[in-house]
């Protein structure tokens, strides 16, 4: 075996990792760098914990085969040389049809790590009904990097969660933010979804004027956090949860607990390939059950949304 190629065992397949020491994430002040041997070893270890976030899902894979400095590849159709075992989906669009890839199992998220897949972003809907979301997503972006503006907006928007009795789960997204995911029972479709989170962030924005916005154009929030809900749309997509983001560092959106979010260090970036599986341990979203919409919509309008 050529040096170049490292064989590596997935479950009951045998993955070929071609030029493993290639460097995918280059180092950064106190940040080191990442190879792609290194994502390799990251998604086989963390698999068990990610899988479950991704199976029958479709993906966009985000992919840097020259690494971080080189050209981003943002893939939505499954090339013909992918192996026959990988589960495809082949799903509607305005002029046709594209042909997703979806992460059933270890084999899988290990060889789109050889493709130098770096970040995987699921849809919020699964392959069996693609027009009924059962996750909704609420993105908070703040205007800079200031995640006390972050948490803040994370406690009230959770507290409003709470008083239209709707779960909610936290996940730092690797880059600036942090994901407030509510899960739902895949009985509504994206457009009924998207009015619903508008109408939760307008309420908060209105109530929270000169923190927060719905402004979708960036020169209209000024210095305000901005409530996205954009995601929330057929064929639109999310970060997965334990994906590694394209940041020097190699940072990892990572689920964590409503408790963590009263922890002095906890930051977008705080988890990397080096530690997010040790986080994933503590399984921070487990219990999680879907909910329907429609008795929260009602204590909604009671609120004013």
């Amino acid at each position: 075996m050529s040096d170049d190629v490292r064989t590596v065992r997935a479950g009951r397949r045998t993955i070929q990792v071609h030029r493993p020491g290639k460097v995918l994430l280059p180092g950064d002040g106190d940040a080191k760098e990442y190879t792609k041997g290194d994502l390799v070893d990251y998604y086989r270890s963390v698999a068990p914990f990610m899988l479950p976030h991704l199976r029958g899902r479709p993906l966009m894979l985000e992919r840097y085969p020259d690494g971080l400095d080189g050209p981003r590849f943002m893939q939505k159709n499954t090339p013909d040389h992918y192996p026959d075992w990988i589960t495809r989906a082949e799903v509607a669009k305005e002029d046709g049809t594209v042909t997703h890839v979806v992460c059933e199992d270890t084999a899988t998220l290990v060889f789109l790590a050889d493709q130098a897949c770096l970040t995987l972003h699921r849809w919020l809907s699964r392959t069996d009904r693609t027009d009924r979301p059962d996750r909704m997503v609420f993105d908070l972006d703040p205007s800079g990097d200031d995640f006390s503006a972050v948490r803040e907006a994370a406690r009230l928007l959770g507290g409003l969660l709470d008083d239209l009795r709707l779960p909610s789960a936290l996940m730092t997204t690797g880059s600036r933010g942090l994901h407030v995911v509510v899960p739902l029972n895949g009985h509504h479709g994206f457009d009924e979804v998207r009015a619903f989170a508008r109408d939760v962030a307008e309420l908060l924005a209105a109530e929270h004027p000169d923190r927060l916005t719905t402004a979708a154009r960036k020169k209209d929030r000024g210095e305000r956090l901005y409530l996205d809900v954009q995601r929330n749309a057929y064929a639109q997509t999310a970060v997965a949860p334990f994906t590694v983001r394209p940041r020097p560092g190699a940072p990892v959106a990572v689920p964590v607990s409503w408790d963590q979010l009263d922890d002095p260090d906890l930051g977008p970036r705080r988890w990397t390939i080096e530690d997010a599986v040790d986080q994933a341990r503590t399984d921070p979203w487990a219990g999680m059950r879907g909910r329907a919409l429609g008795p929260a919509r009602h204590r909604l309008k009671t609120l004013g949304g």
